[in-house]
């Protein structure tokens, strides 16, 4: 049931976001997109509270259990983010709004990687705090191994981030030579 409802919640994401996408650049009605937009949390909120009434329920934790935390923390952490770079995308298409493209070079494309590696850290705090409540709730160390290995599941994608995260600041991709006119380079036969 709760990866069914992960699946759900997931799908819901995408139909609110095109919904609210939609309203606000098709219809015309930017505040009844924001409300739509503004729906997208319920769904974590509702995925949970459903996890928390499981276990509440006697199920043993799991690794449905342990996904859910996570998913939960991504979106806490990547979802704002997300909204807002697709929000640029349908504003350029739909508006005429300039193309929202991170930096790509050198120190400003350094500082977009660490932002976005911070909403990773992000999400990981926060699938830890869920790991650890439902851990505590449970009070059974013998039945909580499986939680305890989504906990380094987490910190492990945060820390393999971090490094990608880093190699943007210690070998920065530099801005390429403006390329030669064609009338300077020498023909070539066909």
């Amino acid at each position: 049931m709760i990866v069914t409802l992960i699946i759900i919640c997931e799908v819901g994401f995408w139909v609110l976001l095109a919904a609210g996408l939609a309203a606000r650049y098709l219809l015309r009605k930017p505040r009844l997109g924001l409300a739509i937009l503004l729906c997208e949390p319920l769904l974590e909120v509702l995925l949970l509270v459903v996890t928390a009434v499981d276990l509440k329920n006697g199920a043993d934790p799991s690794w449905k259990h342990g996904l859910a935390a996570v998913y939960i923390g991504y979106t806490v952490g990547h979802g704002h983010r997300t909204v807002k770079w697709l929000d640029g995308h349908a504003a350029h298409r739909f508006d005429g709004a300039p193309l929202p493209r991170p930096p790509r070079y050198g120190r400003a494309r350094a500082l977009h990687e660490a932002k976005v590696w911070l909403g990773t850290l992000v999400a990981a705090a926060v699938a830890s705090a869920l790991l650890l409540l439902a851990m505590w709730y449970v009070d059974d160390p013998g039945r909580t191994t499986s939680l305890k290995g989504w906990l380094h599941t987490a910190w492990r994608a945060a820390t393999i981030h971090g490094v990608v995260a880093l190699t943007y600041a210690l070998f920065p991709k530099r801005v390429p030579a403006p390329r030669e006119r064609d009338e300077d380079r020498p023909l070539t036969k066909v």
